[in-house]
């Protein structure tokens, strides 16, 4: 009975500590599932004209374009964190580092398809911890990882004691 005692304690305290970051974790993970669904958590990509390889601009000319577009977070070079082709849609994904934002540029004629917010960035960011900073991403997930295991295993402790214990007096 002691260690079912102590399995109930440590399972209710830190289910009730670490509520709110399983609730924030679950929620977001089910977004990032639905990303591809909704143009709010990420915006839709864009086909491109009509064009084979050989007609596919540089990546001098796309970063020329990107530059050239005038937007706050494409000013320099030093602005973009990376480049996402699709070829199947002939579309460039160029990626910000500030704000979430990407430029879609035609990867033909090298017009800009869409400027928009990548809210989905945003919401991995929340879900992996990296939002709130380098010690929370890289410390505190591995500790509701822990947490989590802690949890999975004290519950079934908490479920199958009971039953086995159940079952070993009707054999009796």
């Amino acid at each position: 009975m002691k260690h079912y005692k102590l399995n109930r304690t440590v399972h209710k305290w830190l289910g009730i500590i670490f509520a709110i970051a399983f609730l924030e974790i679950a929620v977001t993970g089910l977004l990032l599932l639905e990303k591809k669904n909704y143009n709010w958590i990420q915006p839709e990509t864009k086909k491109g004209s009509e064009g084979g390889v050989e007609d596919f601009i540089t990546n001098q000319k796309l970063f020329e374009v990107v530059l050239a577009a005038g937007h706050k977070d494409f000013s320099t070079m030093d602005d973009i964190d990376r480049v996402d082709f699709r070829p199947g849609k002939r579309v460039f994904k160029v990626q910000s580092k500030h704000n979430y934002r990407e430029i879609q540029v035609d990867a033909v004629n090298n017009d800009i398809l869409s400027i928009a917010t990548r809210n989905s960035d945003m919401i991995e960011a929340l879900h992996d911890g990296s939002y709130f900073g380098e010690f929370v991403h890289r410390w505190l997930m591995r500790a509701f990882a822990v947490v989590t295991v802690v949890l999975t295993i004290t519950g079934l402790y908490l479920w199958l004691a009971p039953a086995l214990k159940k079952a070993k007096r009707q054999k009796a």
